[in-house]
Formats: C-alpha cells, structure tokens, sequence
C-alpha cells in the first residue's frame, strides 16, 4: 500500500492530518467493526481498538475516527486555557525504525473549543469518548489538581470516561506528581470531586509512564487503588536513549522502541493487580504497530489497547486491517 503521507516532512504531515480525516468522514459513513466487543460499566465497546490521547487533541476528528472503525475515541490532552507547544523542534519521524519522537507540551486549543467540539460531535456509534486531561505549564505542582478539575468540570456531559494524564515527558516536572510526596495529594481531590460533586458519572483512569521502576509502579498502583481510581493506561512515551539512540535527548519517543517497555510494563501491572483488579479497566499503549500486536495485549491482560504511531505508520485504514485480521 502507497503511504503518500510519510514523504511529507513530519510536522506537516502531522499539521495537515485533521483536515484530510474530517474530509474523508464527510464522504464516508460510521464503520463498526465487531470483534472482541467489552461492555464495561455500561459503555459499550464493539471492538476493543482506539486511538491513543494525543492523536485528536482537540476533538476535532471524532466523526472522522467513527468513519475509520474505531471501537473508542480519547481526545486531548485539554488543558483549562490555550497553550502553544514548546519552542524548537517538537516532532521526528524515522520511517525505517518506524520511530515517533515529540517533544509537544500538551499544545492544544483549551477546555472551551474542546467542549464546543464535542457539543458539535455526532456520535452516531455511540462510540466511547475518553477525556484526557492536563495541567497548563505554568500551574504549579501544588495547585496541579485544580487544573484537572476545571477540565472534569466543563466536559463532564459530553465524554465517558476521564484520563488523568501526568505520564508527558514534556512538560517539565509533571511526572514528579507520581512521587510519593505528591500522588495522593495530587489524585485524592480529582478523584473525590468526580465522585463526589460529579456523581461519578464518569470513570477515571490514571495515564502511566514507561519509565517507573517495578517498585515505583507497585507503589503507584496501590496508592492509586487505595484512592479508588477506575484503571490504568499503560504507557506514554519514553526518555529512555538506549532504546532510541538517534532521537533528540528531550522530548519522548513511541513507536517500534517503546514496545518491549509496554509490553514488560503490562505484564508487571497484570501480576501485581491479581485478585484486587476487580472491573478496574487495563488500557495498553506503546509500540502496537500490527494486528498482532493489539491480540497480544489483549492476551496478556489488557482490557483494550490503543494506537498512535501505527495510524502514522499504517495509516486510519488499520481498524478496518486489524478487524479483517481477527476473521
């Protein structure tokens, strides 16, 4: 198959993407692709394949992704206010290694034109929407939480389930807030208003980074159980060079190198949650770059995976490949 977009230099590539999706949803009716359907806490998955935060940072493609298959959709990460990416270079692409490097910063148009586009959505399917949401870089650590509030609070209504996102790279200091010394201070209040003042009307996930040690991700996943948090999503990109040598140093790496570090990482959360995972969701993420990739997730206990390097390398079509694979 002719992939016509990975001539285009990669920041292009990546600027243009949102216009030529919508434009093929307004030609193409909703797809839904059925296999291995989850029905969890009453959403309904008819396939468990969807698109990674980061992909559609700011709701504008959701039609576009029912057209493609998707079995769920996650926009963002919106933050409360607009927010540019970082200065500099902020995205390579290295085809032959099939390689993501980015070094974005949570660049997005804030939680008003995300609620709008979500208002303006036509969710046909009745696809699952994920919410992934942030801090603005210049809101302290200690007042992180209030961020992710104000986000819960405006797109409550219009998304089913929530993704705390502190995993980025690329954001300075935001993964501290997994320490110790900031987890439950940071989580226990997101986690008590949504119950609380929202009614819990949607879950919350807690996005994961790949780089946590066995004793760090044994630490956060039960302190995050403790704090009643609704599952996980496993893993953001990585920091770590010797897996990615010839990207730049800052930034976060996805694709081909991140897969070992995913699949170790889902392996270590699926033997550490024996018997107290529960209905708790397991999201896999990272370096999931073929059909049989997404079965071997899911057998090694994910409940659902997602993409993003595979839809730049493969293409949108890969629902519709990954579908036809599983018959």
């Amino acid at each position: 198959m002719v992939k016509p977009w990975l001539l285009l230099p990669s920041k292009f590539a990546h600027d243009i993407s949102p216009f030529f999706l919508n434009l093929y949803s307004k030609i193409s009716k909703p797809k839904n692709y059925e296999w291995d359907s989850v029905n969890w806490r009453g959403l309904q998955f008819s396939n468990p394949l969807g698109i990674a935060g980061g992909v559609d940072k700011n709701a504008e493609n959701i039609n576009a992704w029912q057209s493609f298959g998707a079995g769920f959709i996650e926009v963002g990460t919106i933050t409360p206010t607009p927010q540019g990416p970082n200065p500099g270079s902020i995205i390579k692409r290295y085809n032959k290694q099939k390689t993501l490097w980015n070094k974005m910063g949570f660049p997005n148009k804030g939680m008003e034109n995300a609620y709008k586009n979500l208002k303006q959505s036509n969710n046909k399917n009745h696809t699952p929407i994920f919410g992934n949401i942030g801090k603005n870089r210049q809101t302290p650590l200690d007042k992180a939480h209030e961020d992710y509030i104000k986000v819960m609070d405006k797109i409550n209504n219009l998304v089913d389930v929530f993704v705390v996102n502190i995993s980025s790279p690329n954001t300075a200091n935001l993964r501290n807030l997994f320490d110790q010394s900031y987890l439950t201070q940071f989580l226990k209040p997101i986690i008590d208003h949504n119950n609380l003042k929202l009614g819990k009307k949607n879950p919350t996930l807690l996005k994961l980074s790949p780089d946590l040690t066995k004793e760090q991700l044994a630490l956060i996943l039960d302190t995050s159980l403790d704090l009643d948090i609704d599952g996980w999503i496993i893993s953001n990109t990585t920091t770590d060079r010797s897996l990615a040598p010839q990207a730049p140093t800052a930034g976060g790496v996805s694709g081909q190198p991140l897969a070992q570090a995913s699949r170790n990482l889902l392996k270590l959360c699926s033997e550490h949650l024996s018997g107290k995972k529960g209905d708790r969701l397991l999201i896999s993420c990272g370096g999931v770059l073929t059909p049989s990739d997404v079965y071997d997730r899911l057998n090694l206990g994910a409940d659902l995976v997602q993409v993003y390097s595979a839809l730049v390398f493969e293409g949108p079509f890969f629902f519709k490949k990954t579908a036809n694979s599983k018959t």
